[in-house]
């Protein structure tokens, strides 16, 4: 068998959760395929198949089949490569057809697709046979030009743009639907409630006319809705009858119902009974039911593209343009490099960026030259600009301040670390939480069982004496007023939200599945190097020698000349304190390096040795007790190297021309917000442990800092290597836990997956975005309460969704059918039953979208 692939699609045609359920019950059977999970709210697929047993193709065919569309996006693992192109020079649909057909004919091009409304193509072809290059010139030969647009930007400006024409289209038919279902209600009702109307359409005086009249006004309202009896009729005789099913029998019953009765009053087959019979009419329950659905399709709609408000900033943070720096043209009298200002998604790896003060940063890459500070708040939730200096890492879409830069090319395009957030977060976005199972169980039965519901009730109340009239009205009543919606929306709106939210606060939760278990964490184990702490060593003290004579400034400067030669990471401490204070710092003589020891130097004349108390000699050695405490009397640096070493620290001991100058302890510093992290986590209830390869002492100073600041730590587990720290994550979930590994995304992979929710550290470094469920784009431990708080208010949405869509159809669907009037009260009105059903979908869309304002 060949290994199993993964693709997304967006699927067009769902209207409600019945839809996507046999969507996903369609290609779950279908051999080879292993995974498939359809989103409503996202109107998305994620399959992951066998491609030796079916295709993109195949599946397309089937879900064609089945009434929708499907538009094959990406194909991970596939060798495959999209390439996304904004056409130039198209007027008519014989242009569009024309690149089709070149560009289908070209070797290594598997698929080809161009949309002339939104003069877009999508090619699919094999990287290996021909390139991005090749595909264009035949674009151009062709008469027509073309850009490369970025996929993420292209995928979800189609699709915004897809869900914003059928809003368009939807407002258009409410307009007629209501100008024409409010004379339909106030010509039906309005006499009963003493309002006037001329005689000649009064049923009592004119009983032909005010049926005519009723008739001809609901028409229009019939074809303002008809896209609910071309989808739902169908959808009834392929035998998976959906919601718009359920409201074209429901209203269609209702109108049926009614013409029968206008024929026989116009046929003048009963002149006495035909008062009787107008007053029979249910035009104004068609109408109305038609006009009220569709304003709750609309709403919801009009919510549902909100929902994506958070992907759109994150997109639009991409330029378009961007100033790349050339060797200046032969000839050209110019000093310096030529400023060339290209798209976007045409500058490649090793390019060498301008960036004015201003500008969105168009590539990740390094700082070459130039001081400035960037805004990086919407990329990692980081409110306050970061310094960037010659050297530093900076990302694409983050804004510069009032400094230039020269930023050379690391990535561009759909490599840059904004373009895979993007493309991270739509995935999750259309990702299913295991909470959302019971509800697509029941939806897939949804509409069959309402129907039969319906049905019965009708049935029931004719056999207790009912008349038809009363029936018709029972029976319309239970059609309309079920939801499958609302219970389809529950899950994947909040998901949505939550998700997009997350993107903009630092936090990039990458499935609905890490959303769930985020929210039910019971205990928090973290990495200490590089995560609790800083993960490199600093110069945290600085104990001179009594009587030296050597200011502290000029002591340090000497140790730092003498590390500079040295690649070690305590030397490196040493330079960047040195640097820190603005201390000059003299080139070495002669430079010696004792392994395992120390070193030696020549600096300014002057011979330095710093090393540890064994390399330094006796002056350095404190003199211990029987019971191992420091005897009285000791030298006091030497009383300085047994307290540091007690503390965790490493003391490094100075010694100037043979004499003992000075201690210096260094240490990997706790982050300063880990104390509020760890005391916030078990206020929460939430256990926290700390891993570490470290020695028992290094971790019990640690802790020590930690709960002294008070943030104290339930469990501290030292000398673990990479590979016991999955052992340990494994032994917590044996006792029951619900555990979260918190680490730095390199070494902490295997821990990381074991863990119910991996939550990887790094501020967007490679390896923490590829590893982990929830990434934290942000500097520092602050994250992961952020996480832990969006997840659980997440999962809280979830809940109350999925609350009132079942209270609503368990309650609704009773009432409908005649619970009430059963025992004296009253009956429930098809026009107010279909309000109802139009709104629940809305209240649910709106609760979800209240996690817009998520704060942590």
């Amino acid at each position: 068998m060949a290994q199993e692939i993964t693709a997304r699609a967006r699927i067009t045609g769902m209207h409600c959760a019945a839809c996507s359920a046999r969507i996903e019950r369609i290609l779950r059977a279908t051999d080879g395929v292993s995974k498939a999970d359809v989103s409503l709210a996202a109107e998305s697929l994620a399959v992951t198949f066998d491609p030796d047993q079916t295709s993109p193709e195949a599946m397309s065919a089937l879900i064609a089949d089945a009434g929708f569309g499907a538009v094959f996006e990406t194909t991970v693992g596939s060798g495959e490569a999209t390439l996304f192109l904004a056409i130039t020079g198209m007027t008519c649909a014989s242009c569009s057809a024309r690149i089709e057909r070149v560009l289908r004919a070209a070797d290594g091009v598997l698929r080809a697709d161009v949309n002339l409304a939104s003069e877009t193509a999508q090619i699919v072809y094999d990287p290996v046979r021909t390139k991005s290059q090749a595909l264009r010139q035949l674009i151009a030969d062709a008469g027509f030009g073309s850009q490369i647009v970025s996929r993420s930007a292209a995928l979800f400006e189609e699709r915004r743009r897809d869900a914003a024409l059928r809003l368009d289209a939807q407002k258009r038919e409410l307009i007629p639907a209501f100008g024409f279902a409010l004379p339909v209600l106030y010509l039906s009702m309005g006499h009963m409630l003493g309002l006037p109307l001329p005689l000649f359409l009064h049923p009592e005086h004119s009983p032909a006319a005010f049926a005519c009249a009723q008739l001809l006004l609901t028409l229009p309202v019939l074809l303002a809705g008809r896209g609910f009896y071309l989808r739902g009729i169908p959808a009834l005789l392929r035998r998976a009858p959906n919601m718009d099913s359920l409201v074209a029998l429901g209203t269609g019953a209702a109108f049926a119902h009614s013409l029968w009765n206008t024929v026989l009053i116009l046929l003048g087959h009963d002149p006495v009974n035909a008062v009787l019979r107008a007053m029979d009419l249910y035009y104004e329950s068609a109408a109305v039911l038609l006009a009220m659905i569709s304003l709750g399709k609309y709403l919801e709609a009009r919510s549902r593209l909100k929902t994506s408000d958070a992907v759109r900033a994150l997109v639009s943070l991409a330029p378009e343009t961007a100033t790349v720096l050339r060797p200046a043209s032969p000839g050209q009298d110019q000093l310096g490099p030529e400023e060339v200002r290209v798209p976007a998604a045409e500058v490649a790896p090793g390019d060498v960026v301008l960036v004015r003060p201003g500008e969105r940063l168009p590539v990740d890459g390094l700082v070459q030259e130039g001081l400035s500070a960037v805004d990086e708040s919407l990329l990692t939730g980081e409110s306050l600009p970061v310094a960037k200096a010659p050297g530093d890492r900076v990302a694409a879409g983050t804004l510069n301040g009032s400094g230039a830069l020269t930023i050379r090319a690391e990535k561009t395009g759909e490599d840059t670390l904004l373009a895979r957030i993007v493309d991270l977060v739509q995935q999750a976005q259309g990702s299913k939480a295991p909470i959302a199972n019971l509800a697509d169980r029941i939806s897939a039965v949804f509409v069959p069982v309402v129907m039969a519901a319906a049905v019965l009730s009708a049935l029931a109340w004719l056999v207790a004496g009912q008349d038809w009239g009363f029936a018709l009205k029972i029976f319309t009543a239970v059609m309309v007023i079920a939801c499958p919606c609302a219970m389809g929306l529950a899950t994947p709106m909040s998901i949505m939200v939550a998700t997009g939210r997350g993107a903009q606060l630092g936090v990039l939760v990458k499935s609905g599945e890490a959303l769930q278990a985020a929210g039910a964490v019971q205990a928090v184990v973290f990495d200490k190097t590089g995560t609790l702490t800083f993960g490199k060593p600093e110069l945290v003290e600085f104990i001179l020698a009594p009587g030296i004579g050597v200011s502290e400034s000029e002591l340090l400067a000497l140790a730092a000349g003498a590390e500079s030669r040295s690649e070690h990471p305590l030397a490196q401490a040493v330079l960047a304190e040195a640097s820190a204070r603005g201390l000059f710092v003299p080139v070495p003589e002669s430079f010696n390096s004792l392994p395992g020891r120390g070193i030696e130097a020549v600096v300014s004349g002057l011979r330095v040795r710093l090393g540890n108390a064994v390399f330094a000699g006796a002056a350095f050695s404190a003199i211990a007790n029987s019971n191992g405490a420091i005897a009285s009397g000791s030298a006091p640096l030497a009383e300085a190297v047994a307290r540091l070493s007690a503390l965790g620290m490493t003391p490094l001991c100075l010694e100037l021309d043979g004499r003992p100058a000075a201690v210096l302890g260094v240490a990997d510093q706790l982050r300063p917000e880990a104390p509020a992290v760890l005391r916030q986590l078990r206020e929460l209830g939430i256990r926290t442990v700390m891993l570490t390869g470290d020695n028992e002492r290094t971790a019990a100073a640690v802790a020590a800092s930690a709960s002294a600041a008070g943030g104290a730590l339930d469990e501290v587990l030292a000398g673990i290597m990479p590979a016991g720290k999955a052992a340990e994550i494994a032994r917590l979930k044996e006792r029951g836990f619900k555990v979260a590994m918190v680490g730095d995304g390199v070494n902490d992979a295997p821990a990381l997956a074991l863990a119910d929710v991996g939550l990887a550290m790094g501020s967007g470094i490679d390896a923490a975005v590829e590893s982990g469920d929830i990434v934290l784009m942000r500097e520092g431990l602050s994250g992961v309460l952020t996480a832990l708080a969006l997840s659980r208010a997440a999962m809280r949405n979830i809940r109350q969704n999925l609350f009132w869509a079942f209270a609503f159809n368990t309650i609704g669907i009773p009432v409908a059918a005649g619970l009430l009037f059963a025992f004296g009260g009253p009956t429930l009105n098809p026009m107010l039953a279909g309000t109802a059903m139009g709104l629940s979908s809305v209240t649910v869309v709106a609760n979800a979208l209240r996690l817009r304002f998520f704060t942590p």
